[in-house]
Parts: structure tokens; sequence; C-alpha cells
């Protein structure tokens, strides 16, 4: 598992309107943050990714979201 912090290669900007916990939106550049450690990962992850709080956990285009409720969704453009 790689320790990359995406902040130094993307800009970030939230989802206008911010989309339901229930349904989270998946896509290339779609990123989810955890609120409770400020970590990103995208939201169809192909290496294996987790947040420090385990809220965000996937690996091989899958996310797994224990709480959906704490997670912001952010769209990631190059620097």
């Amino acid at each position: 598992m790689l320790n990359i912090d995406l902040r130094k290669i993307y800009n970030f900007y939230p989802v206008e309107p911010a989309p339901d916990a229930a349904n989270l939106p998946t896509g290339g550049d779609i990123y989810y943050e955890c609120l409770d450690c400020t970590t990103v990962i995208n939201s169809v992850p192909h290496i294996k990714s987790t947040c420090p709080c385990g809220n965000l956990t996937g690996g091989g285009g899958n996310l797994t979201v224990k709480h959906p409720d704490r997670v912001k969704v952010v769209k990631g453009k190059l620097k």
C-alpha cells in the first residue's frame, strides 16, 4: 500500500450539490475525502488504498466506505 498525498498532485474541488451519502458517485476524477482523518482516496482505486482511520478501504477498482456520512466527495484536477 502506497502512502501518497494526492494533494501534492491534484487540486480538489467539492462536488456541488453534495451527493447523498447513500448514493455516492464514482469515476476516474471522483475522489472521497475522509472527514475524520482528511485522507483523499480515488473512488475507484486500482492499487490497495486505505485511510488511517479505516473509513475508506479499497483496491482493484472497488472502494468500501464504512461511514458514508463522514465522506466529502471531491473532483480532482492535475496541478
